[in-house]
């Protein structure tokens, strides 16, 4: 399994969102999730964008005021787990037109959704933004036919 979990966060370390795909009970993912979002929000743009914490990576890279965070595997290549942060900003960027805090905040659905399309029991399985973004507009067009 490669990817642990992706967090998504704003620069008060509030997760906006959080997908786990490795089994942790839910006291050791708080805490730990607390510790994680302090680390990154501690290093200034100099530093280096990721770390090891607890045997796994965490790969960190802020975009305006979100943290997009990833957990992987040792063995994970740490620049790979970059560019597929990369490649999840601007797939919501093309979704959101101009991604922001408020964007997720108001459709978590989808943003979760175009995760679940990317990544799947911790493995990338899809990295073309026009083939993840197809279901969602399906269902955006079901939804405005039920309306």
């Amino acid at each position: 399994m490669g990817i642990r979990f992706f967090l998504l966060v704003n620069k008060q370390g509030q997760t906006r969102v959080a997908q786990y795909y490795h089994h942790v009970d839910l006291q050791t993912r708080v805490t730990d999730e607390a510790q994680i979002i302090r680390k990154c929000l501690a290093r200034t743009e100099k530093q280096c964008s990721f770390m090891e914490y607890r045997g796994f990576k965490l790969i960190f890279r802020r975009y305006a005021s979100l943290y997009f965070i990833v957990g992987a595997d040792a063995t994970e290549n740490e620049l790979a787990i970059l560019e597929f942060i990369h490649m999840v900003v601007e797939t919501m960027d093309q979704y959101f037109e101009g991604v922001c805090e408020l964007d997720i905040m108001f459709n978590i659905d989808k943003a979760h959704f175009i995760l679940d399309e990317v990544i799947a029991n911790g493995e990338i399985v899809e990295t073309n933004k026009t083939r993840i973004l197809a279901p969602v507009r399906v269902i955006d067009k079901a939804d405005k036919l039920s309306s």
